[in-house]
């Protein structure tokens, strides 16, 4: 049996740039049905991130299942952990440096207007 098989550790793939998390990031929440999610491109309008990833949920029990779903994703596939995370029952911020993942119910989400803030004609793309 040949060692180096032994020692080495399986090569987890990884995300390049911000862009390409945003988009898996949208990948993951279209497997768990998550509505109307966009992705906003905030290069050269804030600090705090260079996307969010904004999207919706049917219920409470969706709101949570979908970051705990993008979270356990990412940890696995890329061993990518968040940096932070605001839990609220409607409303979940999870904070993964470049990108900021926004669950809303969509009461909260229509509330907040989230986008509206950031909008400038052409750096929201709809998934």
């Amino acid at each position: 049996m040949d060692i180096k098989k032994l020692v080495m550790k399986e090569e987890v793939p990884s995300i390049q740039t911000p862009e390409e998390l945003a988009e898996k990031i949208a990948s993951f929440l279209l497997d768990k049905k998550a509505k109307d999610i966009k992705i906003i491109n905030l290069k050269g309008k804030t600090i705090v991130s260079d996307y969010f990833v904004v999207c919706s949920a049917t219920s409470t029990t969706h709101v949570r299942a979908l970051a705990d779903y993008v979270d356990e994703k990412l940890s696995k596939e890329y061993g990518l952990e968040p940096r932070g995370r605001d839990f609220d029952t409607k409303w979940v911020a999870v904070d993964y440096n470049s990108v900021i993942l926004h669950v809303f119910h969509h009461e909260t989400r229509e509330f907040y207007n989230l986008e509206r803030l950031w909008d400038d004609g052409d750096n929201i793309r709809i998934i």
